[in-house]
């Protein structure tokens, strides 16, 4: 219960920087003096940085972290930690000016693990979130850094809070039946409004309502059995590298889409909802051929022809575009045709598909703590940018989730999107897959489990694109399209959707029957004395309770 007795933090206190931070969450957890009213004690010197305690005008005490020569230089706690828990940490930072980034990390005595990181300002307090696990227990440093060692770190209200791992998977269900499920009360009334005491109720689930899929590529168009095993499960794709500028433009001003335009025909025939992957890629080394050697002048005629022509063509057919993919980590176009150049792709790719979300997309957002560059900070600030430039128009957030064959850090995954559900936008998981390695398939069924738990995603889809040489990185199934491990994982992972799903019961004296569902559309057998009727309905989001009542007339049975 550990988890859901900790201060609760909004999502809008999250992303704001106050002028007081707020109390520590779960009392400091495991730290020794979290909120510094007993100056420094449990607090040391990292590395060569100056420490001292102070106290702003207001009464509020906090650790600063001057005289700081080398990145690493800051103050620290030493903790006992154990490779079988998991460990979340959040603390409120300021720095002396400007603005600098901060990481949180962890020293044990075989690594360095990044825990978080934040953008902290001077002038107020900005919360970090992060969490870690390590391969070996034992004691370990906490400490912080900042590579602008020109400024003084500032800290207060620091908290660490272990726990087991059945501590976290009962939070984990916790948060599945609060953000998945609605209680439904279904009522059954004659045909004169009388409550048909005693009828039973056999619900069985139609449809989930979470968005669930998996990558395709064209090896899907020819290959009945492929075809088979795909749209048995899913009803939401995106394309591997066919809707992408150098598959749809090899010559310059030679398009093709042929291959793409038969799997948007074949999946939309069968019900599939389409992301559009993507309108632009920034990394130098995925453009056409052509595009590399270009002016400013012709790179801007080209890049606009791209967006109008790739979005025109499918407009209406797709759900979501990445329209900006990896920009986090490239600058491309940026650097190329100026600083708003994003912000004019979404304009015109608004303009253009207003019915499709258009999404940033990255890496190492959640998979990767030690990569500053893809951060909830930095992508938070990415959003502010494009706001700042004037973007007001609908935006997503694509979490590409390419994790490695080791040490899955859920705890930093879990504070990662709690930490971009603060922009109030959709996210979804674009890109899921799992390294190569004997944790493959455990890890794959771990991921699904933590990321569905969080409210703020929206869907998941695989990148598991099937080929006869294999995949990208995570197949599902052989090339006989038997389930491989981790097929499996995702076929237990569907069921889950709907586990508890089918439902029998019987009315009450009032005809009322309740019964709490995942969301999504439901078939209600409705049987009594002599009489047998279906209907349909829906458990949706955001709805505590649904009461719903279905009149029966049973004057002919």
């Amino acid at each position: 219960m550990k988890l859901m007795q900790c201060l609760m933090i909004t999502h809008t206190q999250l992303r704001q920087c106050l002028a007081r931070p707020l109390n520590p969450q779960y009392n400091g957890g495991a730290v020794v003096n979290p909120e510094f009213n007993k100056g420094l004690t449990g607090w040391s010197s990292f590395g060569e940085s100056k420490i001292e305690h102070k106290e702003s005008s207001d009464g509020n005490k906090f650790i600063v972290a001057s005289t700081r020569n080398l990145s690493y230089h800051s103050f620290s706690q030493v903790f006992d930690i154990d490779k079988e828990k998991l460990y979340t940490f959040s603390g409120w930072f300021q720095v002396s000016h400007g603005e600098a980034e901060i990481a949180a990390v962890i020293k044990t005595k075989t690594s360095y693990e990044i825990v978080g990181w934040v953008i902290a300002q001077s002038g107020c307090w900005s919360m970090l979130k992060g969490g870690f696990i390590v391969n070996v227990s034992g004691p370990a440093d906490l400490h912080f850094q900042s590579y602008n060692t020109a400024v003084d770190i500032w800290a207060d209200s620091i908290s660490l809070q272990p726990f087991s791992k059945d501590e976290w998977k009962s939070h984990q269900d916790q948060s599945i039946q609060k953000a998945r499920k609605t209680r439904v009360r279904l009522q059954a009334v004659d045909q004169h409004g009388q409550p048909l005491a005693n009828a039973t109720f056999s619900i069985r689930q139609q449809r989930s309502a979470f968005p669930f899929g998996c990558a395709i590529n064209a090896n899907i168009l020819q290959n009945t059995p492929y075809q088979n095993w795909f749209f048995s499960r899913f009803r939401y794709t995106v394309f591997e590298n066919e809707l992408k500028w150098y598959s749809n433009e090899r010559s310059r001003g030679a398009e093709d889409y042929s291959t793409a335009d038969a799997m948007v025909s074949l999946t939309r025939s069968r019900g599939v909802a389409i992301r559009g992957h993507n309108v632009f890629w920034e990394d130098p080394q995925y453009q056409p051929w052509w595009a590399g050697g270009l002016a400013p002048g012709d790179l801007r005629t080209a890049v606009d022809r791209r967006i109008k022509s790739v979005m025109g063509r499918y407009r209406g057919k797709f759900i979501h575009w990445d329209v900006v993919n990896e920009n986090l980590h490239f600058r491309l176009f940026e650097s190329r045709l100026g600083p708003d150049a994003s912000r004019r792709f979404y304009q015109i790719a608004n303009k253009i598909d207003p019915m499709a979300t258009p999404f940033l997309n990255d890496y190492n957002t959640i998979e990767d703590s030690r990569d500053a560059a893809s951060s909830p900070a930095n992508y938070l600030r990415k959003i502010s940018q494009l706001r700042a430039q004037g973007y007001k128009g609908p935006l997503g957030i694509g979490l590409e989730g390419h994790f490695p064959s080791s040490n899955l850090n859920l705890p930093y995954l879990r504070s990662a999107i709690d930490a971009l559900s603060s922009a109030r936008l959709p996210i979804w998981v674009t890109e899921l897959d799992v390294q190569p390695g004997p944790n493959q398939a455990t890890y794959l069924e771990q991921l699904l489990r933590e990321i569905h738990s969080r409210s703020s995603v929206q869907g998941i889809l695989l990148w598991s694109a099937w080929g006869p040489q294999g995949c990208y990185r995570m197949c599902l199934t052989d090339n006989n399209f038997r389930n491989l491990a981790t097929g499996n994982v995702v076929d237990k992972f569907r069921y889950t959707l709907r586990r508890v799903a089918d439902s029998v019961g019987t009315a009450d004296s009032g005809g009322f029957f309740e019964a709490k569902l995942f969301h999504g559309e439901y078939e209600v057998n409705i049987t009594g004395d002599g009489f047998s009727d279906f209907r349909t309905f829906e458990s949706r989001p955001n709805e505590e309770l649904a009461t719903m009542q279905f009149k029966l007339d049973i004057s002919g049975y």
